[in-house]
C-alpha cells in the first residue's frame, strides 16, 4: 500500500495530541509498479534499507515542493556517474545582513546609566531613544502568526538572573520591558524574601548619584558579561588587548627572530627556539586523563559548539572537546577564535584542540593558557588530522605529520609550559597507500617526552578526507606497534562508530584481538564519536545501555528545543543572537536528517556510510520533515523553534555534500490552496503530529 504524508491536520500548538499519518490506499496497478521499480541495485550497500511502506514514488505533500533544476547542488536523482562529488566549503553561502548601529540600543541606556560617549566629540553610535525603538520594535518571536509559542516567557536571562542586559532589543522581552517607556526591568528579592520587579538601581537612584563616577564606573579588565557568568574560559580584556597590540610578554621567541646558528645546529632534532628560551613552570603534578571505557566527543568544526556539547552531556558523554582553533588567530586575540575555547560548567572533563604550523606558535599559546587564570582545560589536543587545504597549506593539520622536527619541538615546548597533558590527534597518513601513523607513534614514544596523554587515530588518510570506510585493521595494527622499551601511550581509535554494534565490532573486539599474542596492546576501549554524534546525538546513551534506541520525533523535537534555549543563552536573545542560533541549528540539521528511525529500518542498525533513499515518509508529518534532504524543510523546522524567517531567507550548509539539496525557500512554493498555504506558513499545524 502506498503511503502519503501531509494529511490536513490542524492544531493550535506543538504540544497537541500525537497522531499518526494516514494515507489513502493506492490501486493494485500503482502498488505493482512501485514494487517493480524498487529492484536491488549495486548501490544498495550504500543505501539505508528501509521498509517498503515508508518509501514513496513522489515527494511527500507535507514537505516544500521542489522545482526541477539542472544546476541543483544536491542529489537530483541523476546517476552516480553524472554527479560530481561535493567537497570542501560553501564559501559563497548566504549570510545574515549586519544590523545597523542605529537599530541597536546603547547598553548603558538599557542599564539606566548615563552613556560615557554621549558628550564626546564623535558621540555614541547607538540609539538612545527608547521610545522610538519601542515604536519600531517587532513583535516577540513567540507571538504573532507563525510565532514559536513554546518560547513565551522564556527569555533565558530574565528567567535565570531576573535581568536581561539586551533590554528593548530582546526578542523575548515583553516580560521585562516597560511597554510604556521602553525601559528595562529588573527582578530582585527584598529583605523579607518578596519578589520585586522594578527599574535597575542606577535609574531609581537620585540624579546626583546616577551621574557620579561610581554609578557609571566602567567594567574592569576581565569582567565577564552577566549573560555569560556561568561560562568558563573567557579570556580577560587585559590579555586580549595585549595580544591584539602584540605586546604580550612571551618568553618563547618567534622562529624568524632567532639568529641563524651554525650548520651543526640546523641538524638538531629540536630547534633551540623552544628548548632554550622557554623555561619550565614550577613543578606541578600533571594529571593524566583516563579515557578507558569513556564516551569522548571529538572536536567538530562549526557544529561542535558549546550548546551542542551541552546536549551531548545530557545524553551521557563523559569527555568533550572544543572546536579546532588556529593558534595564529588566537595569538592575535581574535574573539571569534577564543570563543571556541569556552566551556560550560557541565563539561566536567574538557579539552581544547589547536592547530599550527610552527613550534613557537604552539608554545606561545601554551604560555597564554598557562598564565591565564580564567582558562581551565583538562587536556590540550594537538591537531595533526585536519585535511582542509587552508590549514595544510600553512604546514598545520595533517601536514604536520610529515614534519617530525617541528612536531617534536612543538610537543617539548608545550609540555615545558603546560600542567595538563597533551594528546595527539592524527590520521593514518597523507594517502591510504602509504600509512605512516605507526612510524610516527613509535618516534613520539622514543622522544620520551613526559606528558603525552594519548594518541587519537582517525582511520582515514588526509586525501580520503571522510570518504570510504575507516581502516580499523590498520588502527589495530598501530595499537600493537609501540615499543616495550619506552613508556606506553594509550591509543584511541576513531571512525564510523554509529551504533553500539559498531562500538562492539570495531573497538571492543579489536582491543581483544590486539592483546591476543601477549605483546604490547595500547588500543583502549574508548568510544570516540565524530559524525556519529552529529547524526545521532543520543549515541552515547545507546552505547552505555547497549541498545538501538527508536527515539520518537517528539523526543528529537525536545532535543532541538533544548539546543535553541542553550543557543539563545550562549549567543544572546537579541536579533543577532536569534540569527546565530538559527544558523547553527540549521547547520546541525544538515547532519540530523541522515538518521532513519529504527522502526522504519529493514536492516538494523544503519551504517555510517549509508544514505537514506529519496522521498521517505515517516510515521508522522514531523518525522517526515526531519527526514527531508531539502534545506527548505530545515528552515520550516527552525521556524517552529525560533519563529518566522524573512520571505527572502536562504540557507546553505557550510560543508558541501551530495546528501542534501538546496533550493530557495519560499512560502508560496507549489501551494494551490489556502489549507496547504496555512500548513506551509504555520509550520506548527503540520508538525504538531508526532510519533508515539
Amino acid at each position: 500500500m502506498r503511503r502519503l504524508c501531509g494529511s490536513a491536520h490542524t492544531t493550535e500548538s506543538m504540544s497537541s495530541v500525537e497522531a499518526p499519518v494516514t494515507a489513502p490506499e493506492a490501486d493494485a496497478t500503482t502498488a505493482a509498479a512501485s514494487t517493480t521499480e524498487r529492484k536491488p541495485s549495486p548501490q544498495d550497500s550504500f543505501t539505508v534499507q528501509v521498509k517498503s511502506e515508508f518509501v514513496l514514488n513522489e515527494r511527500p505533500s507535507c514537505l516544500v515542493q521542489e522545482q526541477p533544476s539542472s544546476d541543483n547542488g544536491g542529489d537530483n536523482g541523476t546517476s552516480k556517474d553524472d554527479r560530481k562529488p561535493n567537497r570542501g566549503q560553501n564559501k559563497k553561502r548566504p549570510r545574515d545582513s549586519k544590523i545597523a548601529h542605529a537599530d541597536k540600543a546603547c547598553l548603558a541606556v538599557v542599564r539606566g546609566e548615563q552613556c560615557p560617549f554621549e558628550k564626546s566629540d564623535k558621540g555614541c553610535r547607538y540609539n538612545h531613544d527608547l521610545k522610538e525603538m519601542l515604536a519600531n520594535r517587532p513583535v516577540d518571536i513567540s507571538k504573532g502568526e507563525g510565532g514559536a509559542d513554546w518560547l513565551k516567557g522564556q527569555c533565558p536571562f530574565w528567567k535565570k538572573n531576573g535581568y536581561c542586559q539586551f533590554g528593548i532589543m530582546c526578542r523575548l522581552g515583553e516580560d521585562h520591558i516597560n511597554m510604556g517607556t521602553g525601559q528595562n526591568l529588573c527582578r530582585t528579592i527584598d529583605e523579607s524574601g518578596n519578589e520585586i520587579i522594578g527599574l535597575p538601581k542606577p535609574v531609581v537612584q537620585s540624579a546626583e548619584a546616577s551621574s557620579s563616577s561610581e554609578a557609571a564606573e566602567k567594567p574592569k579588565p576581565g569582567t565577564v558579561l552577566k549573560h555569560q557568568m556561568d561560562i568558563k574560559n573567557v579570556l580577560s580584556k587585559e590579555t586580549t588587548n595585549l595580544l591584539r597590540k602584540n605586546k604580550y610578554p612571551f618568553v618563547c621567541k618567534r622562529h624568524f627572530e632567532i639568529k641563524k646558528g651554525s650548520k651543526d645546529n640546523k641538524d638538531q632534532a629540536a630547534p633551540p627556539v623552544v628548548t632554550s628560551t622557554t623555561p619550565a613552570l614550577p613543578a606541578k603534578e600533571r594529571k593524566l586523563i583516563d579515557f578507558r571505557d569513556k564516551v569522548y566527543i571529538a572536536p567538530l568544526t562549526t557544529v561542535g559548539n558549546l550548546p551542542f556539547r551541552r546536549i551531548m552531556k545530557h545524553y551521557g558523554a563523559d569527555i568533550t572537546c572544543g572546536e579546532m582553533a588556529l593558534c595564529e588567530q588566537l595569538l592575535k586575540g581574535q574573539p571569534s577564535e577564543w570563543a571556541l575555547l569556552k566551556r560550560h560548567p557541565s563539561e566536567d572533563c574538557f579539552g581544547v584542540q589547536i592547530a599550527a604550523g610552527h613550534a613557537d606558535q604552539f608554545t606561545r599559546l601554551a604560555e597564554v593558557l598557562a598564565n591565564e587564570e580564567s582558562i581551565e582545560v583538562d587536556f590540550l589536543d594537538m591537531n595533526l588530522g585536519c585535511p582542509l587545504d587552508l590549514v595544510c597549506n600553512k604546514g598545520a593539520g595533517a601536514c604536520l605529520m610529515l614534519r617530525e622536527k617541528k612536531l617534536r619541538a612543538s610537543l617539548e615546548g608545550m609540555l615545558k609550559v603546560l600542567n595538563c597533558p597533551v594528546t595527539v590527534k592524527m590520521r593514518t597518513g597523507w594517502n591510504d597507500k602509504e600509512p605512516i601513523a605507526h612510524h610516527l607513534q613509535r618516534n613520539i614514544q622514543k622522544w620520551n617526552i613526559d606528558g603525552v596523554g594519548a594518541f587519537m587515530l582517525h582511520g582515514r588518510s588526509r586525501l580520503q578526507r571522510y570518504s570510504r570506510s575507516a581502516n580499523w585493521d590498520y588502527i589495530t595494527e598501530v595499537g600493537c606497534s609501540q615499543s616495550s622499551e619506552f613508556i606506553n601511550i594509550p591509543l584511541i581509535g576513531n571512525g564510523d562508530i554509529f551504533s553500539y554494534s559498531d562500538y562492539e565490532e570495531k573497538i571492543l573486539k579489536n582491543v581483544e584481538k590486539c592483546g591476543e599474542d601477549g605483546g604490547v596492546n595500547n588500543l583502549i576501549p574508548c568510544a570516540m564519536l565524530g559524525r556519529g554524534a552529529l547524526i545521532k546525538p543520543w549515541l552515547p546513551t545507546e552505547i552505555k545501555e547497549r541498545r538501538d534506541w527508536d527515539i520518537s520525533a517528539t523526543e528529537r523535537l525536545d532535543m532541538l528545543k533544548d539546543f535553541t534555549k542553550f543557543g539563545l543563552e550562549q549567543w544572546g536573545s537579541d536579533q543577532q543572537g536569534v540569527n546565530r542560533t538559527r544558523r547553527f541549528l540549521l547547520e546541525w540539521l544538515s547532519f540530523l536528517h541522515r538518521y532513519v528511525p529504527v522502526g522504519m529500518l529493514e536492516v538494523v542498525p544503519q551504517q555510517m556510510n549509508q544514505r537514506p533513499p529519496n522521498d521517505l515518509c515517516g510515521r508522522s508529518d514531523l518525522e517526515t520533515i526531519m527526514l527531508s534532504k531539502n534545506c527548505a524543510d530545515w528552515i520550516k523546522l527552525s521556524e517552529m523553534l525560533l519563529g518566522k524567517v524573512p520571505d527572502d531567507f536562504q540557507f546553505e550548509p557550510k560543508h558541501k555534500a551530495n546528501s542534501y539539496k538546496t533550493i530557495t525557500f519560499s512560502r508560496a512554493t507549489d501551494i494551490n490552496s489556502t489549507e496547504e498555504a496555512g500548513r506551509a506558513i504555520g509550520v506548527s499545524s503540520v508538525c504538531a503530529h508526532t510519533t508515539t
